[in-house]
C-alpha cells in the first residue's frame, strides 16, 4: 500500500494537505471501525476540499490570477491596437497612388493658367477644364480634396509661405496668390499649397 502522504499517481502532497485527508477520513474510519473495512479519501474531493480551505489565501493562487488579468489585458490591448492599424490601413490605402497624380493635377492647373491669356486656345481649355473637373470628383470620391485659395487666412496646417508681399488691400497674414494648390487625404495632409503671404509695410 503506497504512503499517505502520496497521491496514486505518485505526487506528494503537503502537510496541510495530509490533515485535510486525515480529517475528511475520521467519519468514515470511525464509521467502518467495527467492519475491519479500511476507507481512503478520493483523491479529487481531497483537492477540492484543500483549495476550499487553503487556497483563497494562497498568494501563489493570488499571483496567478493577477497574472492572467494582465496578460488578458494586454491581449484584448493587442487586438485594438491591430484593428485601428487595419482600419487606418484600409482608409488611407490609397495614399500612396492619390499623391502620385498629383503632378498631373498641377499640369492641368498650368495649362489652364496660361491658356487663359490665349485667345486661340479657347475651345482646348473647354476640354482641359472638363478633363480637370472629371478628374477631380473622381478623385473626391476617394477622399481627395485641394486646399488653399488666394485671399483666406494664412494658416501654417495646410499652407507653405514660399514669399511674402507688401499689400495694404489685403488684412496681414493673408494669402495673396496661391503658387502650388495643396491636397488633403480625407483628415491628412497630403501636401500644403504654397502661397505668398501679405504683410505689412
Amino acid at each position: 500500500m503506497p504512503p499517505s502522504n502520496v497521491f496514486k499517481d505518485n505526487v506528494e502532497i503537503s502537510p496541510e494537505a495530509e490533515a485535510l485527508r486525515t480529517e475528511a477520513d475520521a467519519p468514515a474510519r470511525n464509521q467502518a471501525a467495527g467492519s475491519g473495512a479500511v476507507v481512503a479519501i478520493d483523491d479529487d474531493c481531497l483537492r477540492e476540499q484543500c483549495a476550499a480551505r487553503l487556497c483563497p489565501e494562497c498568494p501563489e493562487r493570488a499571483e496567478a490570477d493577477e497574472q492572467r488579468l494582465r496578460a488578458l489585458a494586454e491581449m484584448d490591448n493587442f487586438k485594438k491596437r491591430l484593428q485601428r492599424e487595419k482600419d487606418e490601413q484600409v482608409r488611407y490605402a490609397a495614399e500612396v497612388v492619390l499623391a502620385d497624380l498629383l503632378p498631373t493635377l498641377d499640369n492641368l492647373d498650368l495649362a489652364l493658367q496660361y491658356g487663359r491669356g490665349n485667345a486661340a486656345c479657347k475651345d482646348m481649355l473647354i476640354g482641359v477644364e472638363m478633363t480637370q473637373k472629371l478628374l477631380l470628383d473622381a478623385l473626391k470620391r476617394h477622399g481627395l480634396e485641394p486646399v488653399g485659395e488666394a485671399g483666406e487666412p494664412f494658416s501654417p496646417e495646410i499652407h507653405e509661405a514660399i514669399g511674402a508681399e507688401v499689400r495694404s488691400d489685403l488684412p496681414e497674414n493673408t494669402v495673396c496668390a496661391l503658387m502650388q494648390r495643396g491636397y488633403r487625404l480625407k483628415d491628412r495632409l497630403l501636401r500644403p499649397a504654397k502661397v505668398t503671404v501679405s504683410r505689412p509695410e
